[in-house]
């Protein structure tokens, strides 16, 4: 799934942390990091949210809930 234009990168990282499942975001060069884990969030992610913003990323959400989760964040906000 491809998400664009995230400004509330917190809210971003309290609906990964809601998953269930696996949550990978797929780099440019085709890699897949683990964003449940917090060293990716610090360190892989770190030039991608230095602009306070996302303006798009490509998710792999492996469980069907957990990517209601996400399309509920990028319509409502909502975190839960």
């Amino acid at each position: 799934m491809k998400i664009q234009n995230v400004t509330d990168i917190d809210g971003f990282f309290q609906v990964v942390d809601h998953c269930k499942g696996k949550v990978e975001l797929v780099t440019n060069e085709g890699d897949r990091l683990n964003l449940k884990s917090k060293l990716s969030q610090y360190i892989s992610l770190a030039k991608v949210f230095s602009d306070d913003a996302i303006p798009e990323m490509e998710l792999v959400v492996y469980d069907p809930d957990d990517t209601m989760k996400f399309i509920n964040f990028m319509t409502n906000g909502a975190t839960n």
